[in-house]
C-alpha cells in the first residue's frame, strides 16, 4: 500500500535513471486517466529533477513542465532495463518513458497530469500539504498546530489528513497509535501538546527506517513479524493477549487496526470540584 515512505523509495529508485537523461520515447493511455495526456511531447526533452513530496510523485523536464503522479491505493512505477519485459499488463501502464539505458512505467494510479511548474505551484492541494514526515527536518512544531485546528476529530482520522503531516497512511496510522498507545477515537483535544510531538517524532523515525529497499517493517523483533497490528484482526496481541480489533473509520471508511487493552479509551475530563462546597 502506497504511503509516504513508498513514494521516498520510487523517487530514490527512479532518480538515478531519468534525472539529466533524454526522454526518447514516452507513451500513456487514455484507459488509465481521466484526463488524457500528450506523451509523446516529452520526446526530447531532459528530465532535471524527480522528487517526492508525501504521496505525490513530480517528474520535472528542461522545459518546465512536470508529470505529477499520485499512486493512490494501488498504483506503482516499475524501472525496468531496455529489453526486460514488464511484471505487469502493459494494459493497466498510465506513462511509460523510456531514456536511452531504461524504462519507468507507472501502472494503474489514482492521478496522473501533466502540468506546467507553474500550474503545479498554484495546485491548492499540494500547496496546504502538511510537513512531509519522510525529511528529518520537517517541522513537528508547525504538525502541531495543524493537528489542534481539529481538536475535535479522532486522532486516527486526523492523522491521514495529508495537509496535517504528509505521509501517513493506513499501515502507519494503526502501527504507530498503537506504538504510541493511543487509542485511534481519542478526539486530538484529548492529548497534550508533548504527547501529540512524541507521537509525530516516532512517526517520523520509524517512516525514515523504511526509506531503504525492502518490505516496510513497524515491530523489530527476532520472529520475523513486521507489523504489531495492522493486518492482525482477531489474532492476539504481542504484548497482552488481547485480540486485534478492526473498525472502518471516518467518512471514508479507513481501516484502522488497534489493541483495546494496549490502547485504552481515555476517560472524558470533568470538571474540577476545587471551591464547590
Amino acid at each position: 500500500m502506497p504511503e509516504g515512505d513508498t513514494l521516498y523509495r520510487v523517487a530514490s529508485a527512479v532518480r538515478p535513471v531519468l534525472e539529466g537523461r533524454l526522454i526518447e520515447a514516452a507513451s500513456s493511455s487514455d484507459r488509465t486517466t481521466v484526463d488524457p495526456i500528450d506523451a509523446g511531447s516529452l520526446v526530447g526533452r531532459t528530465v532535471t529533477e524527480v522528487a517526492a513530496r508525501g504521496k505525490h510523485l513530480m517528474i520535472t523536464t528542461d522545459d518546465d513542465r512536470v508529470v505529477h503522479l499520485h499512486l493512490g491505493m494501488t498504483g506503482s512505477v516499475h524501472v525496468y532495463p531496455l529489453g526486460e519485459p514488464w511484471r505487469k499488463n502493459p494494459s493497466s501502464a498510465a506513462i511509460a518513458l523510456t531514456t536511452s539505458a531504461h524504462t519507468i512505467v507507472c501502472f494503474s494510479p489514482k492521478l496522473l497530469e501533466l502540468v506546467t511548474v507553474t500550474h503545479l505551484r498554484r495546485n491548492g492541494y499540494l500547496q496546504r500539504l502538511g510537513p512531509d514526515l519522510m525529511l528529518a527536518d520537517s517541522d513537528l512544531a508547525a504538525a502541531l498546530q495543524r493537528l489542534r485546528v481539529h481538536n475535535v476529530t479522532p486522532i486516527g482520522e486526523a492523522v491521514m489528513n495529508q495537509t496535517i503531516a504528509a505521509g501517513i497512511g493506513n499501515v502507519y496510522k494503526s502501527e504507530t497509535l498503537f506504538i504510541a498507545r493511543i487509542n485511534p477515537w481519542t478526539r486530538v483535544g484529548e492529548l497534550c501538546d508533548e504527547r501529540l510531538l512524541n507521537y509525530l517524532s516516532e512517526s517520523r523515525r520509524l517512516m525514515r527506517l523504511n526509506r531503504g529497499p525492502g518490505r516496510r517493517v513497524t515491530r523489530f523483533r527476532d520472529d520475523g513479524k513486521r507489523h504489531w497490528v495492522y493486518g492482525r484482526r482477531g489474532e492476539p496481541c504481542y504484548e497482552c493477549g488481547t485480540t486485534i480489533t478492526l473498525r472502518r473509520q471516518g467518512d471514508a471508511g479507513r481501516t484502522t487496526y488497534w489493541c483495546a487493552t494496549c490502547q485504552p479509551t481515555i476517560e472524558p475530563r470533568r470538571p474540577s470540584s476545587e471551591g464547590v462546597i
